[in-house]
């Protein structure tokens, strides 16, 4: 009955939140009792309240041992105090709650979805609390996800895209954190040991290096009683320390690996901007007009519909701690790479000497403000883009700005912006697939 009325609760979510989006977001924060930031965002109207409970604690911390914070992060909810996985599933199935994990490479996170009823919430609470303050790292669970995840890395072997990803970060990262996939590579997987996970969850699951995330049907009475709770058995501890800074490629690299694909799989950047760049809005505009909105943009037409050499193709900026990625990328049949990736290299310097027309800019304004409300529109959306601008450091309003952000890009500022960020000829380009070198 719960989760059907949760279901529910769920659907009607949409239009309250395109409310909120044009209404404007009011986001409050504080310091909770043991040094974590708290951000909370009341809501009215609907019984539900969505928690995040976020740590630098992403893949970037891995050291060597890759893999490292992607499996301490999925053996969270296997266990915790007396409670075993089924324990803890019917505990939120009994209240119509949802708990999950995860993690990237900046951040790891604990997700609770429950309705605020308190015979509802409390335990929902209660079971989050016990996961993140007294996690179990069960042996058997241990080994079993470790098993799981190696195998999904075999796996993984089988897929060009993924290894082309793989291979890309690397060619751009070099040594720095970042270069490694986040679930890790076999090889620093298979040596992970029970102990390692409980150090790392030792050293980075602390209060410090913790935020809380708060959207709902909550006062703030309410809502400072959770943040306090849900860490109140943590230690202290330290923030983790700042990331090393990324170096920029010196020159052009361009990497083939064979597999025995129908597609090759092309991607070719640099490393972009970080979180909070001051250039942020004039590369995220430009970007839209270059290759982030579909097939209209300017690399969808000039390599899909202008020459067939491909069924998707684009770029994107991914704003990180420190430098993210500026990736463009396309997939192309045997034969074709060469051609298509030099027709997407060639858009882009053409883009760059010659910037965006003043009609391609007002459209691509025009969709980028018109779909807005749509990044606001629900509560996991709404917490999503909190605990973004929380763990990033952006203004408290960032989201009320964003429109009039954008608006106000010209075209000279996107030429700037692109000229002094992308250098065509320090891209570093890995292909995968039919087209690359077979080995000998």
């Amino acid at each position: 009955m719960y989760a059907k009325r949760l279901s529910i609760v769920l659907c009607a979510i949409l239009a309250v939140w395109a409310m909120c989006a044009q209404a404007g977001l009011k986001i409050q924060t504080w310091t909770s009792a043991n040094g974590a930031r708290v951000y909370f965002v009341p809501t009215e109207g609907l019984p539900l309240v969505d928690i995040r409970v976020v740590f630098d604690a992403g893949s970037a911390r891995d050291g060597t041992q890759f893999g490292l914070a992607t499996l301490t992060s999925g053996l969270l909810d296997t266990g915790a105090g007396q409670w075993d996985a089924d324990a803890i599933a019917q505990r939120l199935e009994g209240v119509g709650a949802r708990l999950g994990t995860g993690v990237s490479r900046d951040t790891a996170w604990v997700s609770l979805r429950s309705l605020t009823t308190p015979k509802l919430l409390e335990p929902a609470l209660e079971t989050m609390r016990e996961i993140i303050q007294h996690p179990g790292f069960n042996v058997t669970d241990f080994e079993r996800e470790k098993k799981n995840l190696l195998v999904g890395l075999k796996q993984r072997e089988e897929s060009p895209a993924d290894l082309a990803g793989i291979a890309f970060f690397q060619a751009l990262y070099g040594e720095h954190p970042y270069a490694h996939p986040k679930e890790g590579i076999i090889a620093t997987v298979e040596k992970l040991t029970r102990e390692d996970l409980q150090k790392f969850y030792q050293r980075h699951y602390v209060a410090k290096n913790a935020l809380i995330v708060i959207v709902g049907e909550v006062d703030k009475a309410k809502a400072e009683s959770i943040a306090d709770g849900l860490l109140s058995g943590l230690p202290a501890g330290e923030a983790a320390p700042a990331l090393p800074a990324v170096a920029q490629p010196s020159a052009s690299k361009t990497e083939r690996k064979f597999f025995p694909s129908a597609q090759t799989h092309v991607f070719s950047g640099v490393p972009g901007m970080k979180a909070g760049d001051p250039d942020y809005f004039p590369l995220y505009v430009g970007n839209h007009i270059l290759g982030g909105s579909g097939l209209v943009s300017k690399i969808s037409a000039e390599v899909r519909e202008k020459r067939g050499l491909s069924y998707s193709a684009y770029s994107y900026f991914y704003p990180f701690r420190v430098e993210g990625p500026f990736m463009m990328g396309l997939q192309t049949k045997k034969g074709q790479s060469d051609e298509a990736l030099s027709v997407m290299q060639d858009t882009l310097r053409d883009f760059i000497n010659a910037g965006p027309s003043a009609k391609e800019l007002e459209a691509s304004k025009k969709n980028i403000t018109g779909g807005f409300a749509m990044r606001l529109d629900s509560n996991q959306k709404l917490i999503d883009q909190v605990a973004s601008l929380a763990f990033y450091g952006l203004p408290l309003d960032y989201m009320d700005t964003f429109i009039g952000k954008v608006d106000a890009v010209t075209p000279q500022q996107i030429q700037k912006a692109f000229k002094a960020r992308i250098d065509p000829d320090k891209l570093q380009t890995v292909l995968v697939g039919a087209d690359g070198p077979r080995e000998k």
